[in-house]
């Protein structure tokens, strides 16, 4: 569905381009956001190796191992139903992780192989299970402590102080993480203990 929006936007705005007679516009609006769209990516590929090569360092010196066992009773709570030594736990602690350090495109693959693991463990492949319905609720509120990949958009845009952005988001993510679990435990009780 997504794609047919994306080409709806791009014909409508040929169409009209076309029917102004300023089809160069469209052109030039191409090529400045594709040359923007590579200095963007460029600025976040240097936050993100800088806070990957510092998750790297932490995993080295074993506080990665230390955050997931303070993180375990907290999985524990909220994946009552994943055995605790199964490698879908250990992909989830490494995806809550990395989203509390604001490492969302490094959260990706350890949720996607989360996922892959917890459908190991579903008896109905269809059907999503609790664990899996609480995953995604989490990925999508995201504890955030230090929101690196807006810290890196707003240091490529020239803010003046990029990293006063932590404070609200720590706030806003705490409330978002908050209300989710809440959400899914009041769906868990209702919702599955009635399957």
């Amino acid at each position: 569905m997504i794609n047919y929006i994306w080409l709806f936007m791009i014909l409508s705005g040929v169409v009209a381009a076309v029917a102004q007679g300023r089809v160069e516009l469209v052109t030039t609006a191409a090529l400045n956001g594709a040359k923007d769209a590579v200095a963007v990516c460029i600025g976040l590929i240097s936050i993100l190796v800088f806070w990957l090569g510092m998750m790297r360092v932490a995993r080295e010196a074993g506080l990665l191992e230390k955050l997931a066992k303070i993180l375990r009773p907290v999985a524990k709570f909220l994946f009552p139903g994943v055995p605790p030594d199964h490698p879908a736990m250990g992909y989830i602690l490494s995806n809550m992780s990395a989203n509390f350090f604001g490492l969302g495109n490094a959260a990706t693959p350890m949720g996607l192989k989360a996922m892959e693991e917890l459908q190991k463990l579903n008896p109905d492949p269809k059907t999503a299970t609790p664990a899996m319905c609480t995953l995604l609720a989490l990925n999508t509120s995201g504890l955030t402590l230090i929101p690196t990949t807006i810290i890196g958009i707003r240091l490529k845009h020239g803010s003046a102080d990029p990293t006063e952005i932590i404070g609200p988001t720590l706030l806003a993510t705490l409330i978002a993480t908050s209300i989710a679990v809440l959400l899914d435990r009041y769906y868990r009780r209702r919702v599955f203990k009635n399957h």
